[in-house]
């Protein structure tokens, strides 16, 4: 079970919320003052462990502050589809506390640490500070610029492409949360839930991944990633970083076009 406990409003324990915020806006003193000061209430979550069931209706928005996530939603013959990855610094339920029931699941990847805050409190900081509700907005509205990218990548391309495609995904996203770098990093998903999330069955995540490996782009070791030719692993996977829509995506894309020409 997780286990909850109080924290102290006056704390920065909601800071990985604001540096990410403050990576897309500039909020001034007060604002971040505020954001800061959000009743909250801690957790430590196991792996595996759900935050939100489907048809819930989410009293809190769950911050993350260290550890990863996933949201997912099951078809009717059972197979499960995994539709984006958060990681520190992301409010995963923000959607359903808005929305007021929750239409997917959101679960635990790893050991989690996450700050349970009240959605009234969120709502009613986000509309008395418009900076703050216009950051909080940009946030969702590049959660739906990725889930439209990973629509795209599971209906539109091969498996090779859609696997390299993730690889560089997950690469740009933790090196711009401090949490990796961009050729070398921890995947915290294993080949089961990499197929959930590529639409692929587990032999075929487990073959490409080999092919990938073969062709000298990526050493795969367990959940160990290094990229060996980003530019050219991006090539292979379509992956154009705009859609991530982070300060030097545009510059990045730029860079990779130059470098496989």
């Amino acid at each position: 079970m997780s286990s909850p406990s109080p924290s102290s409003p006056s704390s920065l324990t909601l800071k990985p919320m604001l540096d990410k915020l403050l990576m897309r806006h500039s909020l001034d003193a007060e604002d971040q003052a505020a954001l800061l000061a959000l009743p909250h209430t801690l957790r430590h979550l196991r792996p595996q462990e759900l935050v939100v069931r489907e048809d819930d209706v989410p009293k809190t928005a769950c911050l993350l502050l260290s550890g990863f996530a996933i949201r997912h939603k099951f078809a009717g013959n059972g197979a499960r589809q995994v539709f984006s990855i958060h990681l520190k610094g992301d409010i995963v339920d923000l959607h359903n506390s808005l929305l007021g029931f929750a239409d997917h699941n959101v679960q635990t990847l790893t050991r989690v640490d996450a700050a349970f805050i009240p959605a009234p409190a969120i709502m009613d900081l986000a509309f008395s500070r418009p900076a703050i509700g216009k950051a909080l907005w940009h946030d969702t509205l590049v959660d739906s610029s990725i889930f439209r990218e990973w629509t795209l990548n599971v209906g539109r391309r091969d498996a090779r492409s859609r696997t390299a495609h993730m690889l560089c995904e997950f690469a740009l996203r933790l090196e711009a949360a401090g949490l990796g770098e961009q050729n070398e990093y921890e995947l915290p998903m294993t080949q089961d839930q990499l197929a959930d999330a590529l639409g692929l069955t587990n032999v075929h995540v487990n073959r490409t991944l080999k092919g990938l490996r073969d062709e000298g782009l990526i050493e795969h070791n367990k959940r160990s990633v290094r990229i060996v030719d980003f530019a050219t692993l991006a090539q292979v996977g379509d992956f154009d970083a705009r859609y991530l829509h982070l300060v030097n995506a545009r510059q990045l894309s730029k860079e990779i076009e130059r470098a496989t020409g």
